[in-house]
């Protein structure tokens, strides 16, 4: 190492030197060079630990995506306390205020990135397809404990609910919405499967 000190775990200190360099210059601003220099190392160091720059992308997703997937067990773990929206708000302001919409932003720009990304996820956004799954799991678990109407359609609710949060975490430089913004859109969207429960 050009500084003399070593790396004691690479991968996680250049996956969180790239989501700085992303989070600050954006995709087109995320480069091996700008990683390895966020990172205090020698841009060789990168390339001894991945293929290219792509497979690092890519595997830098995946992690991120196993933090969500780590994410889902703490909400279900919630299923059956405190209420409905104020697990869902929590769980989807969780996902947003990380950079996962950085992440999102920067599979879109990305043609091999994204190309790399569908030979082990077909289907869907990664990260995005991890939260939907995640609110939909809360959600039918949620229906089992009575606190949701029988009839719910989880599947389309989760994709409404993360829809709806990426939007609104999108395009802000810095400043995330105000949590009641969340929460109101929350309360919004599940209003109708909460009330047809007591009827």
């Amino acid at each position: 190492m050009p500084t003399g000190v070593a790396l004691r775990d690479v991968r996680d200190q250049l996956f969180n030197a790239a989501e700085r360099v992303l989070l600050r210059a954006g995709p087109s601003g995320l480069t091996s060079r700008a990683v390895t220099s966020e990172a205090g190392c020698a841009k060789g160091v990168l390339h001894r630990h991945f293929a290219d720059f792509d497979a690092f992308l890519a595997e830098l997703v995946l992690d991120r995506v196993g933090r969500i997937e780590a994410q889902a067990v703490a909400l279900l773990d919630r299923t059956g306390t405190g209420t409905v929206a104020g697990n869902l708000t929590a769980a989807l302001t969780g996902v947003f205020e990380s950079v996962a919409v950085a992440i999102v932003g920067l599979i879109t720009f990305r043609d091999e990135l994204r190309a790399r990304l569908r030979r082990t996820r077909p289907a869907g956004v990664p990260l995005l397809a991890e939260a939907t799954a995640m609110i939909a799991s809360y959600l039918a678990a949620e229906v089992e404990m009575g606190r949701i109407a029988v009839d719910a359609d989880v599947d389309t609710l989760a994709l409404t609910l993360v829809g709806a949060a990426h939007l609104l975490y999108a395009g802000r430089e810095g400043s995330p919405p105000d949590p009641a913004a969340v929460e109101k859109v929350v309360t919004t969207v599940i209003a109708d499967v909460l009330q047809r429960r007591l009827l």
